[in-house]
């Protein structure tokens, strides 16, 4: 089912996107509801379809091509296809890569244009957000090396506030540039605020990869990323509404983030203390699984 479907799929053009949809869903599924025996086959079919991963790339290209809409964001039939399309590939990024499998076919992606719909948004729907993080999130985790993917497009994003870094700087950080790394770290400050579930959950996880590709490539810039004073006055913005706990997944991530850089500026021992209280007073076991993952991490951290 698994060859047929995929087969399909490379008949496909992009506006099919009534017989896609469900197609690209099932492909998606198919990766990750499976044992990792049946998983490693997986992969190693889709990424021997050459019309598929065609295809593929025809559907990442349509994201820069579409223009926003004009009223309030909503998720289109061409958006959810995007949206399907984008989370596809960032699964074939990570699997090939645990699996070392052969790629037949590689993808091109414009980094500038992927930074730019984070950093600009222009009314995107938040599940194209997100699915345009998780892609990023895979190519930070390998480096923007992985054999599936060619990285193109010149270091351009605008909006940095940031002053002109040097060529050596730039250079460490390839094939990122300083200047678009604090426009997206602004940017995903921001995005957190909206207070969406699904968004910041993805904002954080983004958050976490990028300072964690910036520490191996260049310490400096990481923790002075990790310790910018707009992160403790979003920590507040977040603790702000009904629910006040620092037991909310997306804080403890936080937290533990600015605890592994050591940002002292942004966590004191002061909110470790009231995190350990609140976990001290709450019941364990009906933690949520997202809190308690997430305060594991925090407590080993610790």
């Amino acid at each position: 089912l698994l060859i047929s479907v995929s087969n399909l799929c490379g008949k496909c053009r992009p506006r099919d996107t009534d017989l896609l949809q469900p197609s690209l869903n099932f492909l998606y599924w198919s990766l990750h509801q499976t044992t990792p025996c049946s998983q490693q086959r997986a992969v190693a079919v889709l990424l021997s379809n050459v019309s598929l991963l065609e295809l593929l790339q025809k559907v990442l290209e349509c994201t820069w091509l579409r223009s926003p809409p004009s009223g309030p964001a909503y998720l289109s039939s061409e958006d959810a296809l995007l949206c399907s399309g984008w989370l596809l590939v960032a699964s074939l990024l990570l699997y090939q890569h645990r699996y070392n499998t052969e790629v037949h076919q590689t993808l091109s992606v414009d980094l500038t244009e992927v930074l730019n719909a984070v950093i600009f948004r222009n009314k995107k729907p938040i599940l194209l957000l997100v699915s345009i993080m998780q892609f990023l999130r895979a190519a930070l985790r390998q480096n923007f090396s992985s054999s599936l993917l060619v990285i193109v497009g010149q270091n351009t994003a605008q909006g940095a506030t940031q002053p002109q870094p040097s060529s050596l700087q730039d250079a460490a950080l390839h094939p990122l540039a300083t200047q678009q790394v604090f426009s997206l770290v602004v940017s995903l400050q921001n995005l957190l605020v909206h207070k969406d579930l699904l968004l910041s959950q993805a904002v954080v996880a983004c958050l976490e990869t990028l300072v964690e590709y910036l520490y191996v490539k260049n310490r400096d810039v990481a923790l002075h990323v990790a310790s910018q004073p707009w992160h403790r006055f979003l920590l507040f913005t977040l603790l702000s509404g009904g629910q006040k706990s620092f037991l909310q997944p997306e804080v403890l991530r936080l937290m533990t983030l600015f605890v592994k850089y050591q940002s002292s500026n942004i966590i004191s021992q002061k909110e470790i203390s009231q995190i350990l209280q609140e976990a001290v007073e709450a019941n364990l076991a009906e933690l949520p699984e997202a809190t308690s993952c997430a305060l594991h991490l925090f407590l080993c951290q610790v």
